[in-house]
């Protein structure tokens, strides 16, 4: 628990080792001591990184959950071992030869864990992302959708494949997705990603008593909506379940919305990537003018495929080059894209010679010791930060001290959302005067209390680094774990009490 709170400021007794006494400010000290959080536990780490000096520390070298704020590890991990111009070049091979138009054989896309595939990328080639993303459409309320095509980056693979002479595929049309394996959370981690491998379903209401429309997007074969959602008057109490896969195709989704509501989403994750991509390619392929014999909606299949090298020295009839690995991370570290954390993770693997996902968390702890980091100030299992990560205050501080000493550095901010401005940290502190100066990752761990009914904050955390009132350059860590609240209002409260926290920091140094 918090002690002290009635002091005019809080301060860890020096160890052992002589840690420094770093008071935490009074005006932030009201904050964490709501009686929400009062049962829980605070470590907060603040250090200039110019001159190292320790401005606040509370608790900042014990172990804590730190949930989404891993993604600075492993997004960090790639970074270092790749740079932020980095791409990934996607293929298209062809398995025998054209005749007459014809390819005759097998024509095979070769997933390269590309996270966006074309789906995300505005005019000015930097990626899209809205605050709240389909991502977390299910859990939380008010997401929406970027306006781009999520097929782009497969019309543009498949009108390649058109321009190099071939009308048709006598063969298969197959994915290869054998570049690495894992599985986060239960679903797949696989290195070919459509529309980051969802189904979205944009809800709106009609007219009273009349049913809502959905809209399915992409809208690819053989998945289609069962939808049992109607419209009531505005007031009346209004909900949809989250779709579920009835089998074949079919998503079902029920329930209520108001007449006056905006537009919703709720999302479907496939369980069977590469069969969704190949389903997808081969109707871009039909809009394109090239036929394929094969049935479009058969599971895809890479048994008869050759070893891996050798298919990679097949020509090349199509290539999609990724977005550089800033504007990656950026979508990745701005929405908190749990599943694009973990495919950087598997990547460090692949890097290595290994199509194990799971080997690439060694990795990655390889790559940031021999970046300077003391890795013992860090337990992590996953790259996306779920249950079972912990790291200490300090740590994080020194990874956004070691990227903040880059010449990258602004390049590495600025995949970080902005309090009050953008990504996870869009509606957080909008009206303080630190808005804007503030370059953060979130995290948020939330699990149920059926035995008080009501939401445990596992952990709210927010770390990366600020410009503060007086022009000091900080590295920061906030991280409170075991607090409560009562339903999702009180956790979009947490975030705003953990960035009014850093806002008290920002001003005060």
């Amino acid at each position: 628990m918090l002690v002290a709170a009635g002091a005019t400021s809080c301060s860890v007794a020096p160890a052992a080792d002589e840690r420094p006494v770093a008071p935490v400010p009074e005006a932030a000290l009201e904050v964490m001591g709501q009686p929400e959080y009062a049962d829980g536990r605070w470590h907060i780490s603040a250090a200039d990184i110019d001159t190292g000096e320790v401005l606040v520390d509370l608790d900042g070298g014990k172990m804590a959950e730190p949930g989404s704020f891993v993604k600075t590890y492993s997004a960090g991990a790639a970074w270092l071992t790749w740079g932020p111009d980095h791409t990934i070049t996607t293929p298209v091979k062809r398995v025998g030869d054209v005749v007459d138009g014809v390819l005759q054989g097998d024509l095979v896309l070769v997933g390269k864990g590309d996270l966006t595939m074309g789906g995300r990328t505005k005019p000015d080639g930097t990626v899209d992302f809205t605050d709240l993303d389909h991502n977390d459409a299910n859990p939380i309320p008010g997401a929406t959708l970027t306006t781009e095509d999520p097929l782009t980056g497969l019309n543009d693979l498949a009108a390649q494949v058109r321009a190099a002479g071939i009308s048709a595929v006598s063969g298969d049309v197959v994915v290869d997705d054998r570049l690495f394996a894992g599985e986060l959370a239960g679903e797949p981690i696989t290195p070919i990603i459509i529309n980051q491998n969802i189904l979205d379903l944009q809800i709106a209401p009609g007219a009273v008593g009349e049913p809502a429309t959905v809209e399915l997007t992409p809208a690819v074969e053989p998945w289609r909506v069962r939808s049992d959602i109607t419209t009531v008057a505005a007031g009346e109490k209004a909900e949809v379940t989250n779709p579920v896969s009835a089998g074949d195709g079919e998503i079902v989704i029920s329930g209520t919305v108001a007449v006056d509501s905006d537009p919703q989403v709720k999302v479907l994750a496939v369980d069977d990537p590469a069969t969704f991509a190949r389903t997808a390619f081969i109707e871009a392929l039909g809009r394109a003018g090239v036929a394929v014999a094969d049935d479009p909606i058969v599971v895809n299949s890479t048994s008869g495929l050759a070893p891996q090298a050798d298919l990679d020295a097949l020509p090349s009839v199509a290539e999609l080059e990724s977005l550089p690995l800033a504007q990656e991370a950026t979508y990745v570290m701005k929405i908190s894209y749990n599943r694009g954390a973990q495919t950087f993770i598997c990547l460090l693997a692949v890097e290595t010679g290994k199509d194990d996902c799971s080997t690439g968390m060694s990795e990655a702890g390889r790559i940031w010791k021999d970046a300077g980091l003391d890795i013992t100030g860090a337990s992590l299992i996953d790259g996306s930060g779920l249950d079972g990560n912990y790291i200490t205050a300090e740590n994080a501080v020194q990874i956004q001290t070691i990227m903040a000493e880059r010449p990258d550095a602004e390049r590495w901010r600025d995949t970080l959302p902005i309090l009050g401005v953008d990504g996870s940290l869009s509606t957080v502190q909008v009206d303080s005067p630190a808005a804007g100066k503030v370059f953060a990752k979130t995290g948020t761990l939330v699990g149920g209390d059926s035995f008080n009914g009501r939401a445990r904050l596992g952990t709210k955390t927010l770390g990366g680094v600020m410009e503060t009132d007086s022009g000091r350059k900080v590295a920061f860590a906030i991280i409170m774990n075991q607090g409560f609240a009562d339903g999702i209002e009180g956790v979009f409260k947490a975030n705003d009490d953990v960035g009014a926290v850093a806002a008290v920091i920002q001003q005060g140094y």
